[in-house]
């Protein structure tokens, strides 16, 4: 540009961003958003000190909330105190990159003192040579230090822009070797200094100007982003022109590329043709389909779009392409549940297996009838509770001093006396045991159920003395005796005078 004093006339912008505040210019209302340049990182120039900072969350408002990315300011490059960054409103800046990830923080880098003071040919050459023997190393290593204490070590360094030109000192016309010479050994400075990430932008001036910005590129070592400040001012009355003049628009794109570096433009704006929509929607859709890694306009009069109430209709263009879409209401789709169809468990079907009890049949127990020995005096035996499960009949035994029954006889016929008498038929006595039927024996108990007493069984009538038949009856017990019933042994004896078995 050949405005030299344009970024330090900070009096009179602050003066005019104030009015535009207070109007509320800076708040109106967002419109449609016509362009994709949210991926895109953007900026403006407001003001070099804290009111640039100051104004950033306005510009973002006035263009509907859009995220203003790309914070951007000069270093005064009067003393080379100030390009040592030896200012305060540098740690104003510093604090805004740091507010938010993925902010950028732009800082054009005078390379001579004195920069916008019209110094001739013969002493800029002078200087250049100077500066190209590293007498002005210690100032830029002094710089790099200063930024990466603010905590912006990544800072994106605009070294000598629109060096091309006939505006400032630090121009590279008067000695084009010698200046690419004196680049590289500011670049080598500040990157000695520790913890440094700078990238280091070439940003010549469109057109041709004084010298054709291509010989005075220093080597794709020394430079990251290769960027253009373009104006809507000659050489080139339309954007076609701008785009396909030598050293324009186009030749910027392929130079870029040709050496693999991304693309910036630092500073664009009105100037020459006054409010010209046009120009700045062209501009605007040149950058949408380049992708620089950044653009900032120039954002005062007669530059700006914002803080300039003199290009309406060129602010209404650059409104409308970078406000972003209003999203619509979020109308949620409705969730619709997947029916959850149960799966029938059939249960597997227990078949029991079937318990055949083993069927148990008693033994029947038939006691074995013991004939007593008759004694002539029977002692009716006592009943005698016993402890078994099972009840056993009990069988009398005779006492073992009484002789065993004999035999039966045929009594021989007696002699008949002189009176004549009928004579007795013998009778032979034969005992009469009756055999007890076998009864089926009930199961037996529980162990558990106390066995009840035997009643005493009634004695029996005792036969009469030297009788001929003696019964004695058998005691089986309560239990059998209920089921064979009442039992009784008889035997018939001769106990006449004959037998052998009388006494007298």
């Amino acid at each position: 540009m050949r405005t030299p004093r344009r970024r330090l006339a900070s009096t009179c912008i602050g003066t005019v961003a104030a009015g535009l505040l207070v109007t509320g210019a800076a708040l109106s209302a967002p419109q449609k958003d016509r362009s994709g340049h949210d991926d895109i990182a953007m900026g403006a120039y407001l003001d070099y000190g804290p009111p640039g900072v100051a104004r950033i969350p306005y510009l973002s408002n006035w263009l509907g909330g859009k995220e203003i990315r790309v914070g951007h300011t000069y270093l005064p490059g009067d003393q080379w105190a100030g390009i040592e960054g030896r200012v305060s409103f540098l740690a104003d800046w510093a604090g805004w990159r740091l507010a938010r990830p993925g902010r950028m923080f732009v800082l054009n880098v005078p390379m001579q003192e004195r920069n916008e003071e019209r110094v001739s040919d013969s002493e800029v050459a002078r200087l250049i040579r100077a500066g190209a023997r590293g007498e002005y190393d210690l100032h830029f290593r002094r710089l790099a230090e200063r930024l990466v204490s603010l905590g912006v070590p990544d800072t994106v360094i605009v070294l000598g822009w629109e060096m091309n030109g006939v505006t400032y000192t630090h121009r590279c016309a008067p000695d084009p070797e010698n200046w690419k010479v004196y680049w590289k050994r500011i670049v080598n400075a500040m990157r000695s200094v520790p913890g440094q990430r700078f990238k280091f932008d070439f940003a010549p001036n469109r057109g041709p100007d004084a010298i054709g910005w291509t010989r005075c590129y220093p080597g794709d070592d020394v430079v990251d982003v290769i960027g253009m400040d373009s104006y809507d001012q000659a050489p080139g009355r339309t954007f076609e022109d701008q785009v396909t003049q030598p050293y324009g628009l186009q030749q910027h794109v392929d130079f870029a590329e040709a050496h693999g570096k991304e693309i910036s433009y630092p500073e664009w704006g009105l100037f020459r043709h006054g409010d010209n929509p046009e120009y700045v929607r062209r501009m605007l859709q040149w950058i949408e389909v380049h992708k620089p890694l950044y653009h900032t306009i120039t954002d005062y009069c007669p530059h700006g779009v914002w803080q300039c109430k003199q290009n309406p209709d060129s602010a209404k263009v650059f409104r409308e392409a970078l406000t972003p879409e209003k999203a619509g209401p979020v109308i949620p789709t409705p969730v619709i549940p997947t029916p959850v169809i149960p799966t029938p468990v059939i249960p597997t079907p227990v078949v029991p297996t079937p318990v055949i009890p083993t069927p148990q049949i008693p033994t029947p127990q038939i006691p074995t009838p013991q004939i007593p020995i008759p004694t002539p005096w029977p002692v009716s035996p006592t009943p005698e509770a016993t402890p078994e499960v099972t009840p056993s009949p009990v069988v009398p035994t005779p006492e073992p001093t009484l002789p065993a029954p004999p035999s039966p006889l045929v009594p021989s016929p007696d002699v008949p006396s002189p009176t004549p008498s009928p004579v007795p038929s013998p009778v032979a006595p034969s005992p009469l045991v009756p055999k007890p039927e076998p009864t089926p024996a009930s199961p037996a108990a529980p162990t558990t159920t106390p066995r009840p007493t035997p009643k005493p069984t009634p004695k029996p009538d005792t036969p009469p003395t030297n009788s001929k038949q003696w019964c004695v009856p058998l005691n089986f017990g309560e239990w059998l005796s209920k089921l064979v019933g009442k039992q009784s042994v008889c035997v018939n004896v001769d106990w006449g005078k004959g037998s052998g078995y009388w006494p007298f």
